[in-house]
C-alpha cells in the first residue's frame, strides 16, 4: 500500500469521526427541544384540566 493510500484512509477516518460527533451533538440538541416542548404542552394541559376541575 502506498503512503498516499494510507494518508487518504486516515483522513477518511478522521472525517467519519468528526461527522459522528457532529451528528451526536445534533441529536442531543433535537432531543432536548423535544423534551422541552413536551413538558410545555404537558403543563398547559395540566393547567387547563386543573382550572376546569376547580370550577
Amino acid at each position: 500500500m502506498s503512503s498516499s493510500d494510507q494518508e487518504n484512509r486516515q483522513r477518511n477516518r478522521e472525517i467519519a469521526e468528526n461527522e459522528a460527533k457532529r451528528e451526536m451533538v445534533s441529536n442531543v440538541r433535537v432531543s432536548t427541544w423535544a423534551i422541552v416542548v413536551t413538558v410545555m404542552i404537558g403543563l398547559i394541559v395540566f393547567g387547563v384540566v386543573w382550572a376546569l376541575l376547580k370550577r
